[in-house]
């Protein structure tokens, strides 16, 4: 497949606006496309073949990538109007531009609204997310990602291969996990530390007491601030169908989920599904809630979820030490 070469793209209306009044979302093109054969280049080859490969390749599209759906659908829910567009998907490439042609040229073939980004030439690129005020950063590099959580920066590794998608469905079903992603890993550490008996105690004894935030507390803050502007569209058009669900999956059970609950109280947040499964395999809901992406810091669980949902690894807290 070619991508055009008559030089179009899709470019963002001339006009400021303020870009800290957007959810913006960072990712590397390793998480928008594949890039097996290009990785592979890199890795048999050396640095120099591969920009002579993308070079001599830079017209061929590349196919979609683990992330892609979510992406795709993330940016449907701007409207036609400059002052209705409050989402912003930019790339945060190790590629130098030049090589970097190649995936514009591809998101161009796609007609997906990104026209940001910063190419690093083999530095670390998530250290442009304040610049950008990105929310999150997706990247196949897992090394990128543990940096950028060490920095503080919310982050995900993407896992897998890309998955058949329903171009017709309209929605973006995301699913997380709640300790250690939403939540801090107090929890899972008395669980992982003490056994599961003393987990339920102790997550009894401080039910009243909301646990502190996660690496992605803030991005489900900005998907619950950007289902609230859906029911306003829903409030000036009746025909309007709100596209944003979510979810959490825990392998929480009662009594354990009332400091769940505590805890989103506390941030002011509701969800529209919360799936409490007791240890049962978390693929069993979730190719019934069929997320576009779907975030666990455990990579027992993620690198199962990646053979039934775009599936991240978010490699933070005591599960995840080096």
């Amino acid at each position: 497949m070619r991508a055009p070469n008559d030089g179009s793209a899709v470019r963002e209306p001339t006009g400021a606006f303020d870009i800290e009044e957007k959810f913006v979302v960072a990712l590397a093109s390793s998480a928008l496309f594949d890039l097996t054969e290009s990785d592979r280049v890199f890795r048999e080859r050396g640095e120099e073949e591969y920009r002579l490969y993308q070079r001599e390749h830079e017209e061929d599209v590349l196919n979609p990538g683990v992330a892609f759906p979510f992406v795709r659908r993330l940016l449907s829910l701007n409207g036609a109007d400059p002052g209705d567009r409050p989402v912003e998907v930019i790339l945060l490439s190790r590629n130098d531009p030049d090589t970097g042609l190649r995936v514009f040229n591809s998101i161009a073939h796609y007609k997906l609204a990104i026209s940001r980004g910063a190419f690093v030439t083999g530095r670390r690129p998530y250290r442009y997310m304040p610049a950008f005020n990105a929310s999150l950063f997706l990247s196949a590099n897992e090394e990128d990602v543990r940096a950028a959580l060490r920095d503080g920066r919310p982050a995900g590794q993407v896992l897998g291969e890309s998955l058949d998608d329903d171009p017709s469905d309209p929605e973006l079903r995301i699913a997380f996990d709640f300790d250690g992603v939403l939540a801090s890993d107090e929890a899972e550490r008395v669980n992982q530390e003490r056994g599961l008996q003393q987990f339920l105690d102790h997550e009894s004894a401080n039910a009243p007491l909301p646990l502190e935030p996660g690496p992605l507390k803030h991005l489900l803050e900005e998907m619950s601030r950007l289902q609230r502007l859906e029911r306003r569209r829903v409030e000036r058009d009746s025909n309007y169908v709100p596209k944003i669900r979510t979810a959490i999956v825990t392998s929480r059970n009662a009594p354990a989920h009332r400091r769940l609950v505590t805890t989103l109280r506390s941030w002011g947040i509701t969800v529209d599904e919360t799936l409490l499964l007791g240890g049962l395999e978390k693929n069993r809901v979730l190719e019934v809630f069929r997320p576009h992406m779907f975030f666990d810091d455990q990579r027992t669980h993620a690198v199962p979820a990646a053979a039934v949902a775009p599936s991240v690894h978010v490699p933070f807290g005591i599960g995840n030490m080096r």
